[in-house]
Formats: structure tokens, C-alpha cells, sequence
């Protein structure tokens, strides 16, 4: 395992192709370090003894102990760990870790390239060529991140059928030695400070759409990459600093005619296979969603209770009503994606197919329990918003800058009429205020609502999911036979 010094020099060493407010900026931007900070702890946690046996896995590779957000699941016990790691992260930087897509899309990858290199055997080296690029990706201790969602263009047709043909990545030249593609990724978490960036497709695909299944990997800043980025950070502090300070950036990365040498690509044209890896990463990305949705309830909980507290109606029916909504959902969320875990196989469903055995042997995770888990959490978010404002009432909409607070004229009376509860020192109750002024009604939260909800795909995504692999047909069944329904 490296650390997070190498990583650093990594990305701070990109060539500048990161687009913002008009400028063109490198990863050293200091509006970067919020963010930086929560990959960091990634990496200070894995050198953690206290922590070794969540935050690091054996390479199946190479044997050697690598950090496991770089690890392809081998087990049902891996599958449980990387949701627990997840959990825990999240729970000390009050959010995304921000390497999840990364380790989602590898497992997604690794998967698929073995399958589509079965159908053409000898004719396409998918699966070493992805084998070697993990090996050093392992080695190295990279950070990745997915590109997968499409610009998409005009939803009721198909990437073939688009006027445009650039509203889906897409190769537009084959050549002896790799491919040239095009057309935008959007909505790409951390890809400004990723060291690669994983490519999939977004949707299932038909013979004509073979163009647009291809999948790759080139480091972030590659030549003919470019990244349109937004930093969500939170109001900056200047006098009462936060126990952590979390931020998160997301990119548009356009692929204007990037070439990618064929030991790079790890599907092309093959279309069966793109829909499938598209339903692959979004399964394994919900399946992390099993462990920082659970880990954002938690901090709403804690939220709730200390607002409450302050307040002096924590022992309120109404209000511990309010608690057990929130423990249903985050311990649902969680149940859901630890059971997801227990029934993983090296199989995936795979539509018109039903259960198949899938790729070389790594494990899946349940897709129906992976996506109840997601579809609940993400269905939940606004309500447990809804449930902050009630608790918490006008407060965190209008509390004052910290600046009254230290201004000689006004600090005491600031102080006095901030004031609710004897039992917690005013400066604590206004750190309290503070910190839920950042989660629900500053611009990053207002950023983070969206990808609670979308994130890893919509809600309704995950009904489709759902409804289409559940055995309705014998639920069916079991009442006719109760009723004694003859048809």
C-alpha cells in the first residue's frame, strides 16, 4: 500500500485540465482541500492497526495486503467488510467517502471483461488487459472514480437514434493500435481528483448501439480529457472551525476525440455485454449505498437528538416517535445490504435470463436486496429533512455569522439570545446550530438532497429493478391455490 503523500504528488503532478468559474486549475487548488481531506483519512486509516482488518484485503492478484477500496470481492466476508467500512467512514467525515465509485466500478469491470472475452475467445484480451492495469492500480494505491452517466440527449431515443451522436460516449475510430472516442460524462464524483477514471455505459443497448459499448480507463488528466467541475464545499469557518470539514466535487469530463490504446480497453462493440456492465456497477455502487445511508441516519439521528435536547423536548412523544422513523429506515438500509452480502454469489441476473453464473469467480451481491436498500434510503432523504426542520424549527435558516460572535458590540448579546438549554454551554449549542445550518440549508446540502436521491440511480431505477426480478408470478400462484381459483 502507498499513502496519501504519494497520492498527492500523483494528482498534484496532473497537467491542468480542470475547468471552473472560467479558470483552468490543478488538484493543488486549495478550494480542493476540503475534499482532500476525507480521501485522506482513506488512507490513514488503512495504516491504522485499529482498523486494519476493515480498511485492508489480500490481493487475489498478488497476494500482498492492499487498501480495500483497490480490492475486487472475493467472498461474502469481503462484501460484508466494504459495507462496514463504508459505515464507519462516513460516520467520521459526515459523508461520502469519496472512493466508493472507484471500488464499485472495478468489481463491475473485472467482472464483465471476463464474460465478453468468453464470447470471442481468442479474438479479444479484455480481462488480462483489465488484470494488468489493476495490478498496478493495487499497487499504487490509486484512487478511481466511474464515469458512466451520459448526457443522454433525447430520452426517448435510443444512442444510435440521437440527432446528435456525442450525446453517448461512443468510438469514432478503430484503430491498429486503439480507439478514438467522444461525447461527455456528467455528474462524476471526484473525478477532478481521481488518479483514473473508470469508463462504463449507462444503459442497456441494442446491435445498432454497438458503438457506445465500450468501457476503459485513463488517468484524469489524459490527453484530449477535460473537466468541467463544481466544488461543493460548506460555508467557510473563521473563528469556530468544525471537527472535520468535508467537501465533494463533481465533473463534467468531455472525452473531445481521446485516444485510448487498446491494453486501456476493456470493452468495444460489445453491446449485450455494455448493458450488463452498466447494470453492474450501479448494482455494486447501491450495495456501498447499504453502507453510508445507514451511516448518514446515524448522524441524523444525532442531530435530531441534540437539536431536540437544546430545545428541551428530547423526551417529547411526538419527537421519539420521530427517532424511531429514522432507526427504521437506517437499520432497514443496512439489513437489506448485509443480507445482499450473505447471498452473494459469482452470479447476477441478467435480463430475459433470470440467475446466471457471472464472470471468474468474484462475488455479487443480491440485486434485489441492494436495490430495496437504496430505494428506501434514497425514497427517505427529504422526510428526514422534513423531520430536522420540525425538530429543530427556524433556527439553522437564521442563526447569525459567527463574526456577531466575536464583535466586542453585539457578542454577549448573541450569545444570550442563542441560548436554549442550561445544561449545554451556549458555545456548544451554537457549534450545534452551525453544523445543522451546513447539512441542510447550505448550497452543499442543498447539492447533496440530489444525490441522495439519484445517486447510483433514481428511485425509480430501483423499482425497475426490483419488480422485474421478484417472483411475482408465485405470489400469484401461492393465492390461487389458497383461494381455490381454478384460472
Amino acid at each position: 500500500m502507498k499513502g496519501k503523500e504519494q497520492w498527492h504528488k500523483r494528482i498534484f503532478g496532473m497537467r491542468k485540465n480542470l475547468y471552473i468559474g472560467g479558470d483552468k486549475i490543478g488538484r493543488d487548488d486549495e478550494r480542493f482541500g476540503p475534499v482532500l481531506d476525507v480521501v485522506n483519512l482513506t488512507y490513514d486509516l488503512a495504516e491504522d492497526p485499529q482498523y486494519k482488518d476493515l480498511m485492508t484485503a489480500t490481493s487475489h492478484l498478488s497476494g500482498e495486503t492492499i487498501n480495500r477500496f483497490c480490492h475486487v470481492h472475493q467472498s461474502v466476508d469481503d462484501l460484508h467488510k466494504k459495507q462496514d467500512m463504508t459505515r464507519m467512514i462516513c460516520q467520521k467525515v459526515g459523508g461520502c467517502v469519496r472512493r466508493c465509485m472507484g471500488v464499485d466500478a472495478i468489481n463491475a469491470m473485472y467482472t464483465v471483461s471476463y464474460e465478453a472475452d468468453k464470447d470471442r475467445p481468442g479474438e479479444t484480451a479484455y480481462h488480462e488487459n483489465f488484470k494488468k492495469w489493476l495490478a498496478r492500480f493495487q499497487e499504487e494505491d490509486m484512487m478511481g472514480c466511474c464515469a458512466q452517466t451520459d448526457v443522454k440527449g433525447d430520452r426517448t431515443k435510443r444512442p444510435h437514434q440521437q440527432p446528435d451522436p456525442d450525446s453517448y460516449v461512443h468510438v469514432v475510430e478503430r484503430r491498429s493500435d486503439g480507439i478514438v472516442v467522444r461525447g461527455c460524462k456528467l455528474h462524476i464524483s471526484e473525478g477532478a481528483i481521481a488518479d483514473e477514471i473508470l469508463v462504463v455505459p449507462t444503459r442497456a443497448l441494442v446491435e445498432n448501439d454497438a458503438d457506445y459499448a465500450v468501457s476503459f480507463a485513463v488517468p484524469g488528466d489524459w490527453e484530449g480529457v477535460k473537466q468541467l467541475v463544481t466544488i461543493h464545499n460548506f460555508r467557510k469557518r473563521d473563528h469556530f472551525p468544525k471537527g472535520f470539514d468535508a467537501g465533494s466535487t463533481d465533473s463534467y469530463v468531455v472525452f473531445d476525440d481521446v485516444f485510448v490504446p487498446w491494453d486501456r480497453v476493456f470493452l468495444c462493440g460489445e453491446y449485450k455485454h455494455g448493458g450488463i456492465l452498466a447494470l453492474l456497477f450501479a448494482l455494486f455502487h447501491r450495495h456501498s449505498y447499504s453502507g453510508c445511508k445507514p451511516a448518514l441516519g446515524d448522524l441524523m439521528l444525532g442531530i435530531c437528538a441534540l437539536a431536540a435536547n437544546v430545545n428541551g423536548i428530547g423526551r417529547a412523544k411526538h419527537v421519539t416517535d420521530k427517532y424511531a422513523d429514522l432507526i427504521k429506515v437506517t437499520e432497514l438500509g443496512y439489513a437489506a445490504g448485509y443480507t445482499a452480502s450473505a447471498m452473494a454469489k459469482p452470479e447476477m441476473y441478467i435480463p430475459g435470463l433470470g440467475m446466471r453464473p457471472y464472470g471468474p469467480g468474484n462475488y455479487i451481491p443480491n440485486s434485489i436486496y441492494c436495490n430495496v436498500g437504496r430505494c428506501l434510503t434514497g425514497e427517505s432523504v427529504l422526510h428526514e429533512l422534513e423531520i430536522l426542520a420540525d425538530i429543530t424549527g427556524g433556527m439553522p435558516a437564521t442563526f447569525p455569522y459567527e463574526g456577531e460572535f466575536i464583535n466586542p458590540e453585539v457578542k454577549d448579546l448573541a450569545c444570550k439570545y442563542t441560548t436554549r438549554c442550561q445544561d449545554i454551554s451556549p458555545e456548544s449549542q451554537a457549534q450545534l446550530w452551525r453544523y445543522i445550518g451546513d447539512v441542510a440549508v447550505s448550497s452543499k446540502s442543498g447539492c447533496a438532497m440530489f444525490g441522495a436521491i439519484h445517486g447510483g440511480g433514481s428511485p425509480r431505477m430501483e423499482k425497475i429493478g426490483i419488480t422485474s426480478q421478484y417472483d411475482i408470478e408465485t405470489c400469484k400462484q401461492l393465492v390461487r391455490d389458497i383461494a381455490g381459483m381454478k384460472d
